[in-house]
């Protein structure tokens, strides 16, 4: 039994560096539903001025960051939309316990939960590496050494804890991220369907059939 056509929710997780931006734009394509990111959810609701927006962006320019209840708040507004009624793909959230405790909660009162959490994992030599040359590419003189470091550090020590959480739900499918793009690809949609979870075929279309 396939959950074809029935749901696809996802997280996928990974350092930065580890390519999962473009890997969540293929799968959540192939599998016809919204990739929702934190940071354009964010710049979407400041943009449109609408009162969820007005609260970032004064927390924003105060320099601070935005609280996990605001930030909550905000994607469950975005998967309320239609477009994610049929699923999603999380990229950037849930970010610390805390916010995992969030979406479970909203999952549940619409009687839904997670299908799987893909774990892209790339040494942490390999990150820097991608990193460092990223900065070179787009000039980014600010993105020291000592900066990319710091990145990865607050990602293990915030997104480790997460992880545990779902691997004892059984929902962590474990990626090795090094490869060619189209490799890794392979080897996302190669777990999924193990676990039963097949795209629908004809791609983002299907999300809006």
């Amino acid at each position: 039994m396939t959950h074809q056509n029935a749901s696809a929710r996802f997280l996928i997780v990974g350092p930065q560096g580890s390519g999962k931006g473009t890997q969540g734009v293929l799968v959540a394509e192939a599998f016809g539903v919204p990739q929702v990111a934190t940071g354009d959810i964010f710049r979407a609701n400041v943009k449109g001025g609408t009162e969820l927006g007005k609260r970032v962006q004064a927390i924003i320019e105060a320099g601070d960051l935005v609280p996990d209840e605001l930030t909550s708040e905000l994607v469950s507004d975005r998967l309320e939309q239609a477009d994610a009624e049929r699923g999603f793909l999380l990229d950037g959230y849930p970010r610390n316990r805390g916010q995992v405790d969030d979406l479970a909660r909203f999952l549940s009162t619409r009687g839904a939960s997670l299908d799987a959490v893909i774990e892209l994992v790339v040494p942490r030599e390999e990150s820097i590496s991608r990193l460092r040359q990223r900065a070179l590419e787009q000039g980014r003189t600010d993105d020291t050494e000592e900066v990319i470091e710091n990145r990865l550090a607050i990602y293990e020590r915030e997104t480790a804890p997460i992880l545990d959480v779902y691997r004892a739900q059984g929902l962590v499918v474990r990626i090795d991220g090094v490869g060619t793009l189209a490799e890794v690809t392979e080897r996302i949609f190669v777990a999924l369907a193990e676990r039963g979870l097949q795209p629908n075929g004809d791609g983002a279309a299907a999300g809006a059939a």
